[in-house]
């Protein structure tokens, strides 16, 4: 099994993470091999809270260009999950 600080890279703090804070809902940037379970699992174990539901998606890189040369930036995974009534994670 994998590491649960392996699985789950960071928490995301944008405008919109913000508005589903009293909502109770979190994102989080995860690695992109995992599933809901392990997310699941991840993430009771480190913030020690109880998970109602989680919700992925990948998001695609895009393109930069730097002076003359065209890229991509990464692909990521990205987890939107709720959690049960009374917990909640301290963001700071």
């Amino acid at each position: 099994m994998k590491d649960s600080y392996s699985i789950v890279k960071s928490i995301i703090r944008t405008e919109k993470g913000t508005t589903f804070q009293p909502l109770n809902k979190y994102i989080f940037c995860v690695a992109n091999d995992s599933n809901k379970i392990e997310i699941k699992k991840a993430i009771e174990e480190i913030f020690k809270v109880k998970i109602s539901s989680v919700n992925t998606l990948f998001v695609r890189g895009k393109k930069k260009r730097v002076r003359y040369k065209e890229g991509m930036t990464a692909d990521w995974k990205k987890a939107i999950v709720t959690l049960k009534e009374g917990y909640k994670i301290e963001v700071t």
